[in-house]
């Protein structure tokens, strides 16, 4: 008698299952563990469950160029307020165009909505301009300079400063009084512009007589037009927010401008400035960075190769200027965002330091990088969603997935008996990962989870279910083919392994073309089906599989009790099948 051999694998080579249920249980400990300690115990909600804002931007070109208004200006415009508003860390913020002129932009409540909101609306082109004059954003009444008055003659040596430039945070104190202010704006309007492509004007007045209230001598007579920002200049009150709005309407970036913005006291400002030398296309990146050595935050910027060539020439000219026209202004919306001073000439990188905290420097960062947009927009319509509405529908999600997860649990109870109690554990076990992975997703990649995507959740309730289906199937057919648990548990795998595996790769590539194809709320179905089904696959092959080769080695399953849902009376197994052999009749030696 051969002797058996040694070292023969179990049928579905996985001898040890009892080391991958322990593997798979410390993979769960750990991502539960994980959940603590990042603080997110629960997944983000979307915009519908969780409440938001809903905003409709309409593209309003400038006058002559409705042509501006294309599907490439629109989709480039949609990316840069998407990136803009999700460069916040704000979950599941949708942006998308609405017919040939409007976008529609889906802010959920959460971390960081409020600033979304204001940034979705400077939607507008992005200028760095060269500043000429700096008041305090309260009208004044121009009187005639005094003798002394300081002098806005760009200065004839240049700055021996090496660094980068940083923001002075001006304060009223600093800006030119009541008495200099329409001085200093007739002196900076007659000043030659520092620009490359300003054309030198007169040079500046010589300074006034003593006495008081003189007439300055022999004073260049200023054209209309400097008369009129002069006036328009000293009259700004940049306290009044209708002002502020409507400042610098019907400019373009060759203009001379009148703007307002905010000092690092937060208060506000009124500025002249000078053509716009650099814009917002120009900048390659920017970004709100914690210097380690000095601890304070400031803005990093990246130039590309034909802005930095730009950006060294301005800064260039400006470091040789006399405060506060050493200084460039960050214009968005007609507004001064910042206004820094130079130093030295700067090109290729720069940083902007100054009275920044982390979020004004992550806020300027965020609108340096992808403030430049192709149209102008108007705010249309501001809808808001209450939470309670959304907490409304999340509770009508959840009480239909309770429902759907009930019909299942009663379905496997009443037909399959003792093994349910192994559908019901690996539909718990699939639970706690799915519930762990969105909640880790969400601070991760900014997951949130919408009604559409609790709707796949409840459908991948019966995904995961059929694949303990599929796999009981086999192990009763091969019992009723007349084989004993054990050996029917482990040749019914490879059958039942090819099968799922075919129907949740179907599953996957249906949600994957989905997640492709659609857009907004759509996509978060297709991803909570995909991730649900790769979880069916770990969920079955880590977890059912070695626990069911485990129960088969029990007394209640390996002898069919009747309970256990594997009775061999009562799935009609037939008696094993033998081979019977033939013996052929002796030969009588005569016939031979």
């Amino acid at each position: 008698m051969a002797a058996p051999k040694k070292g023969r694998k179990a049928p579905s080579g996985q001898g040890k299952p009892g080391r991958t249920l322990a593997m798979l249980l410390i993979v769960m400990a750990a991502l539960v563990g994980g959940m603590f300690w990042s603080g997110e115990t629960t997944p983000r909600l979307g915009i519908d469950l969780a409440g938001g804002t809903t905003i409709t931007l309409k593209a309003e070109p400038d006058a002559g160029k409705e042509s501006a208004i294309n599907p490439t200006n629109m989709n480039t415009a949609v990316g840069i307020i998407d990136r803009r508003v999700n460069g916040l860390g704000v979950s599941e913020a949708e942006v998308q165009t609405q017919g040939d002129r409007n976008i529609i932009v889906n802010i959920p409540k959460g971390t960081n909505s409020e600033q979304a909101q204001k940034q979705v609306g400077t939607t507008a082109l992005l200028y760095f301009r060269p500043v000429l004059a700096v008041a305090a954003g309260a009208p004044t009444t121009p009187e005639p300079a005094k003798s002394g008055a300081p002098s806005t003659k760009p200065s004839a040596t240049p700055s021996a400063k090496a660094g980068n430039g940083a923001p002075k945070a001006t304060s009223p104190s600093g800006a030119p009084s009541a008495s200099t202010q329409g001085r200093a704006v007739t002196d900076a309007l007659k000043a030659p512009s520092p620009g490359p492509s300003g054309a030198p004007a007169a040079k500046p007045s010589t300074a006034p007589s003593g006495k008081p209230g003189a007439t300055p001598s022999a004073p260049p007579t200023p054209s209309p037009s400097d008369a009129a920002l002069q006036k328009k200049f000293t009259e700004l009150n940049c306290l009044v927010p209708a002002q502020r709005a409507n400042v610098g309407k019907g400019t373009t970036d060759k203009d001379t401008i009148v703007a307002c913005g905010e000092n690092g006291a937060g208060q506000w400002e009124k500025y002249l400035l000078g053509p716009a030398e650099v814009d917002g296309k120009d900048v390659d990146s920017a970004a709100g960075v914690l210097d380690p050595q000095r601890g304070i935050w400031k803005v990093t910027m990246d130039f590309t190769s034909a802005g930095s060539k730009k950006f060294a020439a301005i800064t260039g000219k400006l470091s040789q200027q006399q405060p506060p026209m050493n200084q460039f202004a960050i214009v968005l919306d007609n507004n001064v965002v910042s206004a820094p001073s130079v130093s030295s000439t700067l090109s290729g990188s720069a940083e902007i330091t100054g009275n920044f905290t982390q979020q004004s420097a992550q806020d300027l960062g965020n609108i340096l990088s992808y403030g430049a947009l192709p149209l102008e927009f108007k705010t249309e319509t501001v809808t808001t969603v209450s939470p309670a509405l959304g907490g409304e529908q999340l509770k009508a999600g959840l009480l239909a997935g309770a429902i759907g997860l009930a019909l299942v649990v009663i379905y496997l109870l009443a037909y399959y008996r003792g093994l349910s109690v192994v559908a019901l554990l690996s539909l718990l076990v699939s639970g706690i990962l799915t519930y762990t992975l969105m909640s880790l997703l969400g601070p991760a990649i900014g997951f949130a989870l919408n009604l559409p995507a609790v709707c796949g959740a409840i459908v991948a309730i019966g995904i995961t279910a059929d694949s303990f289906i599929v796999y009981f199937e086999r192990i009763r057919d091969e019992i009723r083919e007349g084989r004993t648990l054990r050996p029917a548990v482990e040749r019914a795998w490879p059958r039942a392994r090819r099968t799922i595996l075919v129907s949740d790769f179907v599953s996957f590539l249906a949600a994957a073309v989905l997640f492709i194809v659609t857009v907004g709320k759509v996509q978060g179905f297709a991803f909570t089906l995909g991730l649900t089904t790769v979880l069916d696959v770990v969920v079955v092959f880590f977890f059912t599989k070695p626990l069911m080769t485990l129960l088969a080695r029990t007394k209640f399953f390996a002898s069919g009790h009747p309970w256990s849902g594997l009775d061999p009376k009562r799935l009609g197994a037939k008696p094993p099948l033998r081979r019977s052999r033939r013996t052929s009749a002796p030969v009588d030696p005569k016939e031979a």
